[in-house]
């Protein structure tokens, strides 16, 4: 099964939508956090050529299994251009993503560090770093098309880890704009909540924030069993 680095997929529809993200500019407010961002780094980080541009997901194409966030970090992925990298919330996803079989190494460092995804397809609901981490309603809509036309083009998924509750809400959105059944009442996110929407298994768990995992609320055992949940709804 194939797999993608950066942008580069051999998959013409994939490699479109990560152009167009690219070059998004839709939310003034965004654009402007990002580059700030990328213009004045914290001391550990100056001099590193930043990303500061949208991000599109990174993964296999032909994966089964979806993984949603909320945003990128200011200092992560808008630094090193890949989903979930540069910062403790990535090293505690694709830590556990390799030991659940998804990833070939347990770190993501950069875009050309060798890391392959089989499987598994890790993207956002807003692809902008949104100042603490809070994007509005109308930045979160004025992404959600993005979310969709990927959950569109991974023809093979049929289950979606959401990391937290924006990232849920936003799932079901993109599921409902693609035409997808919803039950009502609308699932309400939980860690370890479970829900049917269109062809998705839709699984809840905790973000893997500094805030959580420093507090024990996530655990590593916790996640691992998010993710053998995932690897069996995915093959069921």
């Amino acid at each position: 099964m194939g797999s993608r680095q950066g942008t580069k997929t051999g998959n013409a529809g994939f490699d479109a939508l990560a152009a167009e993200i690219h070059a998004c500019r839709r939310c003034p407010r965004l654009v402007g956090w990002r580059e700030a961002q990328a213009a004045e780094p914290p001391r550990r980080y100056r001099g590193e050529d930043y990303w500061a541009r949208p991000l599109d997901g990174f993964g296999d194409p032909g994966a089964r299994l979806a993984i949603v966030g909320l945003a990128p970090a200011a200092h992560g992925a808008n630094r090193t251009g890949r989903m979930f990298t540069g910062d403790r919330s990535g090293e505690w996803l694709y830590a556990a993503l390799h030991r659940a079989g998804y990833a070939n190494r347990p770190e993501s460092r950069r875009r050309d560090d060798g890391l392959r995804l089989r499987d598994a397809y890790v993207t956002a609901v807003v692809r902008c770093a949104p100042p603490a981490n809070k994007p509005s309603p109308q930045e979160r809509d004025n992404c959600l098309p993005y979310l969709a036309r990927e959950l569109q083009l991974l023809e093979r998924s049929n289950t979606i880890v959401a990391l937290g509750a924006f990232a849920w809400e936003g799932s079901l959105r993109a599921i409902a704009a693609l035409g997808g059944e919803i039950p009502r009442p609308k699932p309400k996110f939980g860690h370890g909540a479970e829900a049917l929407a269109g062809r998705w298994t839709l699984l809840g768990c905790y973000h893997p924030s500094q805030q959580n995992t420093f507090t024990g609320r996530l655990t590593e055992a916790m996640l691992d069993a998010v993710f053998a949940r995932a690897g069996a709804a995915a093959c069921g």
